[in-house]
């Protein structure tokens, strides 16, 4: 927003912080556990920013739908109306990521199992940074704006009489022109009005319903058909760099080697006198006929 008072820079940068709160704790916790940390945990935090953000544009969207609704209600009721709007969204997406993280702690693959670990759990601390702290900075944020203080500085902004004659840059970064101050009440968000007069009529048409209905046939067709032609298995290429060794080395194996299958290794999983003539007779008789 072009206003010193209504700009939310720092309850955006606090939502940032909520999810960088989640990171740290689930991280301590795993690590206070004894749980092994690899590679690919690395890769979790990225994923609860991303959770982390949309769950704050969430909370955020339902306080500012609880002003129009309650304008002059206190702000008790006003959370209270934020909690009944996003609190069911963000549950139900933090269940089915958690579970669909914690469900793959089953595998077989160690680094697999510790990823899944880390990850649903810093999705569990999320949930509840989102929940309690940002919750608590939605309403400090709200008494900044009562008060009419600058979203940078926090101090307070005085309203000019002689608004009208600065520029539009000097009104928008120093003079106080919060919303609440006005007898008009606040307006709603451009992209509210589209998908409330434009995105949701053109939906709710009878011919674009059945369009949708045949495209999500179609959609789930192919579907099944993609996962029973599906094949296991991966390329090593994949896991390496672009500029790493492995590549050319892969390329000539396919090129000079293609005839040769894939290695197969012998383990002896017991302590054998490998000095015992006898001993390494029968080794090399297991290996000829494994051969």
């Amino acid at each position: 927003r072009l206003s010193c008072i209504r700009n939310n820079v720092w309850l955006a940068c606090c939502g940032v912080v909520s999810a960088g709160l989640a990171v740290l704790s689930s991280f301590g916790l795993m690590l206070f556990c004894g749980v092994p940390f690899v590679v690919t945990v690395a890769n979790a935090p990225f994923l609860i920013l991303g959770v982390g953000v949309d769950d704050m544009f969430i909370m955020i969207a339902s306080w500012e739908q609880s002003s129009r609704k309650k304008e002059k209600s206190d702000v008790k009721s006003r959370l209270a109306e934020t909690y009944a709007e996003a609190a069911l969204s963000v549950t139900i997406t933090t269940l089915t990521d958690v579970l669909a993280f914690f469900i793959g702690t089953w595998t077989a693959f160690p680094s697999v199992r510790s990823f899944c670990l880390y990850t649903g759990t810093a999705f569990v601390f999320c949930y509840i940074y989102t929940m309690t702290f940002f919750g608590a900075i939605i309403v400090l944020n709200h008494k900044r704006e009562q008060g009419n203080r600058h979203w940078l500085t926090c101090m307070p902004v005085g309203v000019d009489k002689d608004q009208a004659e600065k520029s539009c840059l000097y009104n928008a970064c120093c003079i106080g022109n919060c919303s609440r101050q006005s007898s008009q009440p606040e307006s709603e968000h451009p992209m509210n009005i589209f998908f409330k007069k434009y995105y949701g009529p053109f939906f709710t048409n009878k011919w674009i319903k059945l369009l949708v209905v045949l495209l999500y046939g179609a959609y789930l067709g192919g579907s099944i058909y993609g996962c029973t032609h599906i094949r296991e298995g991966i390329d090593l290429r994949n896991l390496a760099s672009d500029d790493s060794y492995v590549i050319p080395y892969y390329d000539d194996d396919d090129k000079y080697f293609p005839a040769y299958g894939p290695r197969v290794m012998v383990v002896i999983t017991e302590s054998v006198e490998y000095w015992n003539e006898t001993v390494r007779l029968g080794i090399e008789n297991c290996t000829q006929n494994l051969e």
